[in-house]
């Protein structure tokens, strides 16, 4: 049986797991991702080599997955968005030299999208797409059965669709801040009359699913915004589904309130009081969760490195 390790590097932590081909997860672990403003690339790899060392004798090679701009298939990162020290890098180069094993990457939204195209809510989906809502909004697009990356390796970063023109200098006016985890907290703490500082997800959604009728009003709203941008989406892509993601994607109340949100969308649609076919995807939840990163970057080595897979 081969293992991999398989490294997703996000913001906030670093999670790390031993897999073997098949995207089960033997040991899994983390650490606090050094922050860009205090700390530099070699920091970051320093925490790293401590991970490698520890897997290096059982594993085949290993797959990361990173926030940025990425020419996954050259190895190179044009930006690294939270992980600022890595733009301009030729990662797979430094990486393969330092620990002398194989290595691929891949952006995190569309390891995501891979991950849920190879096992999860996407397999056998034609045209599809993974929305994952966190600090921003991410994801993937799957097309003819392949990740669209598009020519500058920007195809899912949806943070930067603008959603306000009046507010086009300000990050609220971008898709990213619009349906962020953020916003959530502040749309509940404007009509419950709280601090936004002292609400989170976790917090949000038990109080909505008791019912209470301000919070619930606030999730009404972020999903009336989110479903906006899920039927742009679906006009422009003809998506046969979009599978939704990130930590909020748990809660069974934010699925029920989007479709809610997507069927008053397409109910008012003044086109569709004239021809009824207006497209609308069927609307779910990612398969993997918090995982799909993972496996998604376990899914991009096998085709880059082994050929077991077919993009």
């Amino acid at each position: 049986m081969k293992k991999y390790l398989v490294i997703d590097a996000g913001g906030t932590a670093v999670k790390y797991a031993l897999m073997n081909e098949s995207a089960k997860i033997l040991e899994r672990g983390k650490f606090p991702t050094p922050g860009y403003v205090d700390h530099t690339l070699e920091d970051f790899l320093q925490r790293l080599d401590v991970v490698v060392e520890k897997y290096q004798k059982q594993i085949e090679g290993i797959a990361v997955s990173m926030p940025g701009m990425l020419d996954s298939r050259k190895g190179y990162c044009v930006t690294g968005g939270m992980l600022a020290y890595f733009s301009e890098v030729p990662v797979v180069q430094l990486l393969e030299q330092r620990y002398k094993l194989p290595v691929t990457i891949e952006n995190d939204g569309k390891c995501a999208a891979l991950a849920e195209k190879w096992k999860g809510s996407l397999k056998d989906c034609r045209n599809g797409a993974v929305v994952v809502l966190g600090t921003g909004v991410g994801g993937g697009i799957i097309i003819d059965h392949k990740l669209y990356r598009g020519g500058h390796f920007t195809a899912g970063e949806y943070s930067y669709i603008l959603t306000d023109q009046k507010r086009s200098e300000e990050a609220k006016g971008y898709w990213g801040m619009a349906n962020g985890a953020e916003t959530l907290a502040q749309k509940a703490a404007f009509y419950t009359g709280e601090d936004p500082e002292k609400l989170d997800g976790i917090q949000i959604f038990d109080r909505a699913n008791k019912g209470e009728e301000a919070v619930l009003k606030a999730l009404k709203e972020f999903t009336d915004t989110l479903a906006v941008q899920i039927y742009n989406l679906n006009v422009i892509l003809d998506l046969d589904v979009v599978a939704i993601g990130g930590g909020i994607s748990k809660q069974p109340l934010l699925l029920e309130y989007l479709n809610r949100s997507m069927n008053e969308l397409m109910e008012h649609h003044p086109i569709r009081k004239i021809t009824p076919y207006v497209p609308k995807p069927e609307i779910t939840n990612c398969k993997f969760y918090n995982d799909a990163n993972l496996i998604g970057a376990l899914y991009h080595y096998g085709v880059l490195k082994e050929g077991r897979v077919e993009e």
